[in-house]
C-alpha cells in the first residue's frame, strides 16, 4: 500500500518563493529581485502551490534546494521603503497619539461587553461567505432577500445554481447560517483574543513577545494557525529567536494575522491609544513586520478608542496616530476614508479599493485595513452598515466583520447593538478553559486585566 502524500502549505521552501516575489514586488524590491524569479522559472518553480483539492506533486530535491536558497537571497535584499518594524522608528515617524484620557468605569462594562459581542457577530457573519468572491456574496446575498445585507446569511431559498456557482465556506457554514446558529461557532478570529487574554492574566500588563511565544506553543495546535503564523510557529521549533521567527523564510510577514489579534490589547487599555498599540506590537513583531505590524497597532488604538470615543471619526484618527504616516497601510487607510466619507454609494468606495488594492491577496493587511476603514466610517455608528459593509467587501470576510463589529460595539456598548445580531452568550473554542464561555464572564476577566488587578480564571 502506498502511503497518501501530506501537503503541509505554508512552510515547505518551494511554496514560498512565488509569494515571496510578490511581496518583494509590493515593498520596492521588484527590480532587485527579476533576475532571482528568472533562476527560479527557468528551474520550473512555480508562483503558487497546487489549488486546494490537487494532488500535491513533491518537489525534487535540487528544486526544494534552489528555493531555500533564493529565499535567503530575496531576504538580503533590503526594501527601500521608510516602513520601519521597530517600536522606536515606527512612533518615531507616526503622527502621534493623543493623551490618554479619562475613563468613565460606570459605562466601561457596558461598551466592553458590546465590543465582545460585537466581534463575535460580525465574525459569525462573515464564516460562510469566507473565500467567495465579492460578486458572489451579492448574488447569494440576493437570491435570499438579503441585500443590502442586513442579517445573517441563510440557505433558506437559495437557488441550487446559486448554491452550486458558490459554494459556503464548508468548514464554519454549518453552524454560523440563520437556521443553525446556536451560539457562537469556534473560529480562530475568536480564538486569538481568548489567547490574548490568557497572556496577560498569566504574564501580566509587562508581558514580551518571548510570552506570545510560549502561550503559542503551550496553546496553539501547529496544525490551527496559518500562513504568517504557521511560518513563525515552524520557525520556534526550529531554534529561531523572535522577532526572526517573522523574517526568517516567512513572505506572509504583512499579511492579516497580526492584525486579528490585536482587540483584547486596546479593551485593556481604554483611551490609550499609544499603550494598546505597544502591546499589539509587543504581540505583532512574533510573526509579522512593517505593515503587517502596523494593521495590528492601528486596531489595538481604535479599539482602545472605542470605548471612550463618540464617533467613528475619533477612532480612526486614533489608528492613524500609531502608524507611520509615509507607510502603504496609512496612505490606504486615508484614501478609503475619503472615499467613504464622500461616496454615498458604499458598493462605489468598495469599487476604488479594488481598484487600488486588487492585487493583494485577500488575506493581505493592507487591503483588509482599508475596508474596515471605510466600513466603519461609512457607516457612521451604524452597526449593522457597518458590519454589513466589512463583510460585503469580500475580501477576509469574517476577519474583517469581526473587527469592524468590534470596533462599532465598544463606540455603541452592547445596548446598542440591534436585536436582530444577538447570539446566545456561549462561545465554543478549542481553548483550553474557554469552551462555552460567555460573554459576560470575558467581559468581567478584560475589566480585570484593563484595572491591572488580579484575576484568577478560576474564580
Amino acid at each position: 500500500m502506498t502511503d497518501r502524500l501530506i501537503r503541509l502549505t505554508w512552510v515547505q521552501p518551494e511554496d514560498l518563493v512565488g509569494h515571496e516575489l510578490r511581496q518583494a514586488a509590493q515593498d520596492g524590491r521588484r527590480a532587485e529581485a527579476a533576475g532571482i524569479a528568472a533562476r527560479w522559472h527557468s528551474a520550473g518553480g512555480h508562483d503558487a502551490p497546487p489549488r486546494a483539492g490537487a494532488s500535491p506533486e513533491p518537489a525534487t530535491p535540487e528544486l526544494r534546494r534552489l528555493a531555500g536558497e533564493l529565499l535567503d537571497e530575496l531576504a538580503a535584499i533590503p526594501s527601500p521603503l521608510p516602513e520601519p518594524s521597530g517600536l522606536p522608528g515606527i512612533l518615531a515617524s507616526a503622527p502621534g497619539a493623543p493623551a490618554p484620557v479619562a475613563v468613565d468605569p460606570g459605562g466601561l462594562s457596558e461598551r466592553l461587553l458590546g465590543a465582545w459581542l460585537g466581534r463575535a457577530a460580525g465574525c459569525v457573519l462573515g464564516k460562510p461567505v469566507e473565500k467567495i468572491p465579492r460578486e458572489g456574496i451579492r448574488e447569494i446575498a440576493e437570491a435570499t432577500g438579503n441585500w443590502p445585507i442586513r442579517g445573517w446569511f441563510t440557505a433558506a431559498g437559495l437557488p441550487g445554481d446559486v448554491a452550486a456557482r458558490w459554494p459556503w465556506n464548508r468548514r464554519s457554514a454549518v453552524n454560523s447560517l440563520a437556521e443553525n446558529i446556536d451560539g457562537v461557532p469556534e473560529d480562530d478570529d475568536l480564538n486569538f483574543p481568548l489567547l490574548s487574554l490568557s497572556l496577560l492574566e498569566r504574564f501580566g500588563r509587562d508581558f514580551t513577545t518571548a510570552d506570545v511565544a510560549a502561550m503559542w506553543l503551550d496553546e496553539l495546535p501547529a496544525g490551527r494557525v496559518f500562513t504568517a503564523e504557521r511560518v513563525a510557529y515552524r520557525n520556534l521549533l526550529d531554534g529561531v529567536e523572535p522577532p526572526g521567527t517573522a523574517t526568517w523564510r516567512n513572505p506572509f510577514r504583512e499579511w492579516i494575522g497580526a492584525l486579528i489579534r490585536a482587540d483584547v490589547y486596546g479593551w485593556v487599555n481604554p483611551g490609550d491609544p499609544r499603550t494598546a498599540a505597544e502591546f499589539a506590537w509587543r504581540d505583532a513583531r512574533l510573526s509579522h513586520t512593517a505593515n503587517g505590524i502596523y494593521g495590528a497597532m492601528m486596531v489595538a488604538a481604535m479599539c482602545a478608542s472605542s470605548l471612550v470615543a463618540s464617533s467613528v471619526r475619533e477612532v480612526v484618527a486614533a489608528g492613524l496616530s500609531v502608524v507611520p504616516a509615509g507607510s502603504r497601510l496609512a496612505r490606504a487607510v486615508r484614501d478609503a476614508v475619503a472615499d467613504a466619507e464622500s461616496e454615498p454609494d458604499f458598493e462605489r468606495v468598495v469599487d476604488r479599493l479594488y481598484e487600488r488594492h486588487g492585487g493583494l491577496h485577500w488575506v493581505h493587511t493592507i487591503n483588509n485595513a482599508a475596508l474596515v476603514a471605510a466600513a466603519l466610517t461609512h457607516g457612521r455608528g451604524d452597526f449593522t452598515a457597518s458590519i454589513a459593509g466589512a463583510v460585503a467587501g469580500g475580501w477576509d470576510t469574517d476577519s474583517a466583520g469581526a473587527t469592524v463589529g468590534s470596533i462599532a460595539g465598544g463606540l455603541l456598548g452592547a445596548s446598542g447593538i440591534p436585536a436582530e445580531w444577538a447570539l446566545e452568550n456561549r462561545l465554543a473554542s478549542g481553548m483550553r478553559g474557554f469552551d462555552g464561555i460567555g460573554f459576560d464572564e470575558l467581559t468581567r476577566r478584560t475589566l480585570a486585566v484593563a484595572g491591572a488587578q488580579p484575576c484568577d480564571p478560576a474564580s
